[in-house]
């Protein structure tokens, strides 16, 4: 019988971490576009923390930064927060973080006890960008009363810069491997190999 994963002080530290990077690529900034979805940083943060903290961990530092939001804290993109914003355009797609990341990080770990970059790039793209839009589009739909088709035609402006978020989430990850296995939780670390003959 597999042991049931438990949260130790180490991984909620994690699980903090990732959650405050999250913030903080929302309090980069955002570029408003006429859809009403801003393009913003923090999918990044959702991609990176399914990649590296696992589906579980990666989904509580996701939650985390929803429950912040949903107090009020101006955790989200530009300093939003409140209930307001899960009743807005994007609502959908905050919505969609939570299976997104734990779609990424069941790909990228996938069982592995190590880093494969190529595992990290489809889970980013999977769960990052399709997931989320799976749950986005609809919303912003919904919300704006505008017909599916035209608002998930409108959200291919996002495409581009997910699919570099994905990358950079990919070679981010792959670096912090190389540099320092254990902030990835995996049973029985090994020493990182070259990870792109994998």
């Amino acid at each position: 019988m597999a042991p049931s994963p438990r949260l130790e002080a180490r991984d909620l530290a994690r699980i903090a971490i990732f959650a405050a990077i999250i913030v903080v690529l929302g309090v980069a900034g955002q570029i408003p576009l006429p859809t009403g979805v801003p393009v913003t940083l923090q999918t990044l943060g959702v991609m990176l923390a399914g990649v590296v903290l696992g589906p579980v961990r990666g989904a509580a530092a996701v939650l985390v930064v929803l429950l912040l939001a949903a107090v009020g804290l101006p955790v989200l993109t530009g300093g939003s927060g409140g209930l307001g914003v899960f009743v807005g355009p994007t609502a959908g797609y905050l919505v969609g973080w939570v299976p997104g990341v734990v779609m990424t990080g069941l790909i990228a770990r996938a069982g592995l006890d190590r880093v494969v970059w190529w595992r990290s790039l489809i889970g980013s793209i999977v769960g990052g960008i399709l997931v989320v839009y799976a749950f986005g589009v609809p919303g912003t739909a919904i919300v704006t009363d505008t017909p599916l088709l035209p608002t998930a035609g409108a959200s291919l402006i996002f495409l581009p810069g997910d699919l570099v978020k994905a990358v950079l989430a990919t070679v981010i990850s792959a670096a912090l491997w190389r540099a320092y296995p254990p902030a990835f939780a995996l049973p029985a670390v090994r020493r990182p190999r070259a990870t792109a003959d994998a």
